[in-house]
């Protein structure tokens, strides 16, 4: 039992410091813009690709990540997605031109890809027990909400005190100590047969996410119209359609698609997209206007969103204790009306409103957000069968990730066509309040289903 306990705190500890460096590699460089034009005498554009880079690959590859995890090995997989972040890390640190520094934060992309639906799949092998499973996601998803709040704060002392280049060079000793952490780690035993990879599938599931991301950030540069992006969106239609084709076709998909015939799983992939949709399109939002119309610095505005940020950390380290006590159906849906009343605090704030007026949205936010990742990771978790961890961990981060993306696309969007920026704040804050209350709505309806479904089933 002891032994026992000793390898679950080893995997926790080893998972979580990955998922830190993970987390903040999202939102630190947004620090560092200016003082990577001035080095890399880089475009507007350019900068956009060095924060999107990343998190394009990430969301493209997960699926990937996870089926890789589930066919070799899911401690295999996450050493080498580990040792992967580390190297391109160091490689960032080191670029001395645009081209350079966007391709390594492409390999960063696979690294994490790589190693968060492995970590999962190690989580829900070492934690068989729900309970102890809940508690332990919300640790590692809590490690991540510290991450996501110290990456501005963290990120500006790094560059005052040691320049731009020392934000990803702290990655690699974190890194290693994750790997060290991780090399204690049993191998888990297999208790199905290898079967071949997916690569058809995966292939197909790399282009159709990645033109579909990419569509969105070049769409509002080059316009709707441009013969690449019609291009695009043609070849990601394609992708797309030949994805589902082959995943519902062949004997052994790297997505099976009857994944999705299971209520807790579809309901949670829908839930954490619309989420990541809200959350990071708000902190675009108010990046913006907090930079824009007030004037903040980087290092101001990183302070604003403190109050959001450990309210998001507190959320999740309470999301176990709260979701033995709630369960699962009431807590999410109570977390989107949460949503949806931080953002109508935010309407009801008004134009020129004080900062404290904004900062009482907050914890509703905040704590929506740092809930609902545990609660429909846990729940995704205990519903699947072990051999398919990896590939149901990949799919909801990859919804996750992919909501993000479309949240900063959508939100800006919004922006850019609705003028004055207060009047396009209002708008993208009316659309929130409607996606938090669609999503509310199906995660209670499919859920429902599904609970009604397993009743009459013999």
């Amino acid at each position: 039992m002891n032994n026992t306990s000793s390898t679950q705190k080893w995997l926790l500890a080893a998972t979580s410091i990955s998922y830190i460096i993970v987390i903040m590699d999202t939102s630190i460089v947004n620090v560092a813009l200016a003082p990577l034009a001035a080095t890399l005498h880089s475009s507007i554009t350019g900068l956009q690709w060095v924060v999107s880079a990343y998190t394009v690959t990430f969301a493209s590859l997960l699926l990937s990540g996870g089926a890789l995890g589930d066919k070799l090995g899911a401690k295999k997989v996450y050493l080498t997605g580990l040792v992967l972040f580390a190297l391109a890390s160091a490689g960032c640190g080191l670029s001395q031109t645009l081209s350079t520094l966007v391709i390594s934060r492409i390999l960063q992309g696979i690294g994490a890809a790589l190693l968060v639906p492995a970590s999962l799949a190690l989580i829900n092998s070492e934690f068989p027990q729900s309970q102890q499973r809940a508690k332990a996601i919300g640790v590692w998803a809590g490690c991540g909400g510290i991450a996501m709040a110290a990456g501005p704060l963290f990120g500006g002392l790094l560059i005052h005190l040691s320049g731009w280049r020392s934000i990803f060079l702290v990655n690699v000793p974190i890194a290693l100590l994750g790997v060290m952490l991780a090399a204690r780690i049993p191998v888990i035993k297999k208790t199905a047969d290898v079967g071949p990879i997916d690569f058809s599938g995966q292939l197909m599931a790399i282009i159709a996410l990645g033109l579909s991301v990419a569509v969105l950030i070049e769409g509002l540069h080059r316009g709707w119209h441009d013969p690449w992006i019609c291009g695009g969106i043609l070849v990601a239609a394609l992708a797309w359609f030949f994805f589902i084709f082959t995943e519902r076709t062949i004997s052994q998909p790297m997505l099976p698609m009857k994944l999705f015939r299971i209520a807790d799983f579809s309901a949670s992939v829908i839930v954490s997209l619309v989420s990541g949709l809200v959350f990071y399109g708000l902190f675009f939002l108010l990046s913006l206007y907090f930079e824009t119309e007030r004037g903040w610095s980087s290092l101001d505005t990183g302070l604003a969103f403190l109050p959001l940020t450990v309210l998001v950390t507190m959320g999740s380290f309470s999301a176990g204790k709260l979701n033995r006590r709630f369960g699962p159906l009431v807590l999410i849906a109570g977390c989107c009306g949460l949503y949806a009343a931080g953002f109508a605090g935010l309407i009801l704030a008004g134009d020129n409103a004080p900062y404290w007026r904004i900062a009482l949205c907050f914890p509703a936010l905040g704590l929506a957000a740092g809930i609902i990742t545990p609660v429909a990771t846990a729940t995704v978790m205990g519903s699947i069968v072990k051999e398919q961890a990896g590939i149901a961990a990949g799919v909801l981060n990859a919804s996750r990730q992919m909501g993000s993306v479309l949240g900063v696309a959508i939100f800006g969007g919004l922006l850019n066509a609705v003028k004055p920026l207060a009047a396009g704040i209002y708008f993208a804050a009316c659309l929130a309040i409607a996606l938090s209350l669609l999503g509310g709505l199906l995660w209670v309806t499919i859920l429902s289903r599904g609970s009604a479904n397993k009743k009459h089933t013999p």
